[in-house]
């Protein structure tokens, strides 16, 4: 081992010194003193890992361990993703959690442990790496789900997670067992050295069974259809900072994963699995948006949404290698601002109980608080892809490169997907923009933010805006991303529309 090789993972190394210090504090301090301190020390350790995940661009590009992590501007824009989304989730959970809350030391501890598996998720180029992240990832996850156990539906969302996520990751530990069955590895590269001939070699059904068993694993952690049954009563259970991080780093993650196995280990299979991520995105936009329209309960709908939105993403794979790559991280980011920044606001509306988690509950909000109203339509609006929010460029990007793939079709679906999600989008807009002549309403009182609470709108407001406005900067680094795989051994006779011609609007 080389003593540089820490570098590779410096800023999970930092993550972890820095649960395992809140972890240590916490046993140290007597019971009944506040542990809402604990939560800037996470905070500020995360601010560090994120600093050194910039850092890491000055290294040059290669691998340590003895090939099992590497590090390429690919898993530094996903880091710097994952501990941005990290920290604006623990700046809301601050004020978001009651005072009273037990175990609040526990808490910041497991979103920081969480963060360093999703984080060696994105640069682990060893399938048993893989698997070790993903679990570390899991198991914090699953028990942040079922944090307000004094409620019914957070246990209840804590064991469906536990239970569906460990068949998922079954199958996933089941086609990394296969997959090394046929080619005697389970390194990325020597699987990818490997499987170069797998159109001719003799373990081809096996091969193609381990790329399905590992596609169940990796669609259920981004809550594609059909693999999506898990995601409304985990939204719905969990406390709302835990699903601003649920709906968005584990995802990133895991996607971040997918690009890798489809591109760097399954290349040469591209004719097989292109079909089925094609399926699998239209399955999960239609299921998503027709699910959404019919709810009641704001997370709810979220959490359908996110269904959508995975179909969206997933359309992206359907385009050409980079185009594909550059676009699908560029929708991850833009996804991930929105998302964090409207469960921001249900948080501080709704409060720790979901006190007022209907959609009417929402009514005359821009009224009673024009500053979450505001923030609230901001974010529904880029959700629905409207110009100059991220979540328009996010969507372009993702359709032009499906069509430059050659999947026309594939992005009308997703547009006409669009216009049905913009029903349920608005009708929680024009709610929240609705005056109510209803004077039990006229005398709730407007929510307070706190200044973590505002540092996390700031940071989602500001992300959203800017890869609306100026989505250079982001496009950029999820090209040169996309560069350092390998590209595929498949030529695509068609015109590829790439992102980078349509930088501006």
């Amino acid at each position: 081992m080389n003593p540089g090789d820490a570098y590779r993972i410096l800023p999970e190394i930092v993550l972890t010194i820095t649960g395992v210090l809140v972890m240590m504090v916490d046993a140290a301090l007597p019971a009944g003193v506040p542990r809402r301190a604990l939560g800037w020390v996470a905070a500020f350790g995360t601010v560090g890992a994120l600093w050194c995940s910039v850092w890491q661009l000055m290294l040059p590009a290669g691998t340590g361990f003895y090939c099992t992590v590497e590090t390429t501007p690919f898993t530094v824009f996903f880091h710097v993703l994952i501990c941005g989304i990290v920290l604006a989730a623990l700046l809301l959970s601050l004020d978001a959690l009651p005072a009273d809350t037990h175990h609040q030391g526990e808490y910041y501890a497991l979103v920081v442990f969480g963060a360093v598996g999703m984080c060696l998720l994105t640069c682990a180029v060893e399938l048993l790496l893989v698997f070790i992240a993903l679990e570390i990832s899991s198991i914090a996850t699953y028990v942040l789900a079922g944090y307000r156990k004094q409620t019914g539906r957070g246990p209840e969302a804590a064991i469906k997670y536990f239970l569906l996520g460990s068949f998922a990751t079954a199958f996933l530990l089941y086609g990394i067992a296969l997959v090394f069955g046929a080619t005697g590895t389970t390194q990325i590269y020597e699987i990818a050295k490997a499987l170069s001939g797998a159109p001719n070699q003799p373990n081809l059904p096996l091969v193609v069974t381990s790329l399905a068993l590992m596609l169940v694993g990796i669609l259920f952690k981004v809550s594609a259809a059909p693999f999506h049954v898990w995601t409304p009563d985990v939204y719905e259970g969990a406390p709302s900072p835990v699903v601003a991080l649920l709906s968005t780093a584990p995802k990133a993650a895991a996607f971040a994963l997918l690009v890798r196995i489809l591109y760097e280990v399954y290349p040469t299979l591209h004719q097989v699995w292109t079909p089925l991520l094609w399926a699998v995105a239209v399955l999960s936009m239609t299921v998503g948006n027709l699910a959404a329209l019919r709810q009641q309960n704001v997370k709810r709908m979220l959490a359908y949404s996110s269904i959508a939105h995975a179909g969206y993403l997933l359309a992206a794979f359907a385009g050409l290698q980079q185009e594909g790559i550059a676009a699908a991280s560029f929708y991850t980011a833009a996804y991930a601002a929105m998302n964090v920044g409207i469960f921001a606001v249900i948080s501080v509306v709704s409060g720790y109980d979901d006190e007022l988690p209907l959609i009417q509950d929402f009514r005359g909000l821009i009224y009673r608080s024009p500053f979450l109203g505001g923030l609230l339509i901001f974010f529904l609006v880029s959700l629905i892809g409207i110009p100059f929010t991220g979540g328009f460029f996010g969507k372009f990007y993702s359709f032009s490169a499906a069509v430059g793939g050659g999947a026309i079709w594939l992005a009308v679906i997703g547009l006409l997907n669009s216009g049905v999600a913009a029903a349920y989008y608005l009708r929680l807009a024009l709610t929240a923009a609705q005056h109510t002549e209803d004077p039990s309403a006229e005398v709730i009182a407007p929510p307070q933010v706190g200044v973590a609470v505002g540092a996390a709108f700031l940071l989602a407001a500001a992300a959203t805006l800017v890869l609306g406005i100026v989505p250079n900067t982001a496009l950029k680094a999820a090209q040169a991303g996309a560069h350092t795989l390998r590209p595929l051994p498949v030529v695509v006779e068609v015109q590829p529309i790439t992102a980078a011609n349509h930088a501006h609007p």
